[in-house]
């Protein structure tokens, strides 16, 4: 067969495969939208809901715009400068596939910061957020990650440690950085009224469908095999001196690191909560499982599936034990995402340090050749470059998400754009900003059932 005929061929199913696993990333903003109405209360499902929509359609533009740009284009370690609203793509080094599948991610970014301050935010707020951190924030960290002169990318010509961070498909890049941001959203705002009693204990506000939330993780689940093993980018890539084995052996591998660490994580969750609160609950093993997604994600491609249901069974109880610590400090996050996303992310990051497999790291990061070595995990005897990388990865991502999402949500609570006032917030976000509520059997019997009937009780009060 000609050789230009097989490479074009090749490139193809590179590029369907690619173009797949963005639509399956994709796929995780449904999930996303479904969990999140099911964990908030039913007078906020349309504002969480709409929200989610938000963040796609509003992180569309600015990734399109700016952050593409500032994530893989060529300028300097820390930040790209070229590819702004896509100028000069396709290019020898990306092309729209490749373009789809990074903005599939950086949506999901501003869906995990709107999860921590649901049910008390302004809906303009939502707006600002949502494009400065898709435009911004998140291309600058996938930039020293994942572009090929990024400080701290495991393909750049200078080495950080002689190994680079590894966070394949973005415990640190995309979850940490969720996470922090929700952090600081939710700090500054405060707790939602009535979380905490007069005595500092906290109140139960349970989500309204766990119908919704059990839709919602699998859909994650099913769109979690397009972000691990998606981001190998190409399938067809074959690896010199093994016999029938490629990218296509380390996709599989991957697709099930990516299933043992979630499923050990919601076993292990269901039975520590039930031991701390004496049931079985279907909430909290769902984000469990979540959880062990988000944790495996940076080494899910480096390590084996032995290695995956340790990581499962600590993210399980990192996650308890941040919600734990998070309800001492009167901390309110209401789809725990802070905790889950950023405490996750971070063990993600410290356990790929401490198992990622050598042979695994040519694989993932020099298409299997030989001729070359590369740090490891610690555990596992790779010395302490690659762990140290992951901990100045994780270091970083907290610094400059703190220094730039937490002056961001300070200025706007002190312009007075981001937190709803109390009324509006008691009577309820769909009532009280959009007009209605997500269900006609939502309204409590002593509230509005319709937004004119709001308005009239706001005139007389």
């Amino acid at each position: 067969m000609d050789s230009s005929w097989e490479a074009s061929v090749t490139d193809s199913v590179n590029a369907i495969y690619l173009l797949f696993s963005a639509y399956l990333v994709f796929v995780m903003q449904l999930g996303f939208s479904m969990l999140c109405a099911g964990s908030v209360r039913a007078k906020n499902a349309m504002n969480i809901m709409l929200t989610n929509v938000v963040d796609a359609v509003v992180g569309s533009l600015s990734y399109y715009l700016f952050g593409f740009a500032f994530a893989f284009g060529n300028s300097n370690p820390f930040i790209g400068a070229n590819f702004f609203a896509l100028k000069d793509i396709p290019s020898s080094s990306y092309d729209y596939s490749f373009f789809l599948y990074q903005w599939a991610f950086a949506i999901a970014v501003a869906g995990i910061t709107s999860g921590s301050i649901a049910e008390r935010t302004q809906f303009t707020a939502y707006l600002f957020f949502s494009f400065f951190l898709t435009g911004f924030v998140y291309p600058v960290v996938a930039h020293w990650l994942w572009s090929s002169n990024g400080w701290l990318s495991p393909n750049s010509s200078y080495l950080l440690f002689g190994s680079g961070a590894i966070d394949f498909a973005g415990s640190g890049v995309v979850h940490l950085v969720g996470g922090i941001a929700g952090f600081w959203g939710s700090i500054i705002e405060g707790p939602r009224v009535g979380r905490f009693d007069a005595f500092g204990n906290p109140v139960k506000m349970r989500g309204h469908n766990a119908t919704l939330v059990v839709l919602g993780t699998f859909l994650l689940w099913f769109g979690w095999f397009g972000f691990n093993p998606g981001s190998f980018d190409k399938i067809l890539v074959p690896y010199p001196h093994m016999v029938d084995q490629g990218n296509w052996t380390s996709v599989g591998r991957t697709a099930v690191t990516t299933t043992l660490a979630g499923s050990t994580a919601g076993i292990v969750t269901l039975f520590g909560r039930r031991l701390l609160v004496g049931h079985w609950d279907a909430m909290d093993v769902c984000n469990g499982v979540i959880g062990g997604f988000v944790a495996i994600t940076s080494g899910c491609s480096v390590i084996e599936p032995w290695a995956a249901i340790v990581c499962g069974f600590c993210a399980a109880w990192v996650l308890i034990g941040l919600n734990i610590l998070g309800l001492k400090f009167k901390f309110d996050d209401p789809l725990e995402a802070a905790q889950l996303h950023g405490g996750c992310g971070a063990w993600g990051l410290i356990f790929t340090g401490l198992f990622a497999k050598e042979e695994f790291v040519l694989q993932a990061y020099n298409s299997g050749k030989t001729q070359t070595t590369r740090p490891s995990g610690l555990i596992l005897g790779g010395g302490w470059g690659l762990f140290g990388a992951q901990i100045v990865e994780l270091l970083s991502i907290v610094v400059w998400v703190s220094l730039t999402m937490g002056p961001l949500f300070y200025l706007l609570q002190k312009l007075g754009i981001l937190r709803i006032s109390t009324d509006e917030e008691v009577a309820g976000l769909d009532i009280s900003s959009h007009g209605g509520y997500a269900y006609d059997a939502s309204q409590e019997e002593s509230g509005p059932r319709f937004y004119g009937e709001y308005l009239r009780m706001q005139n007389q009060s």
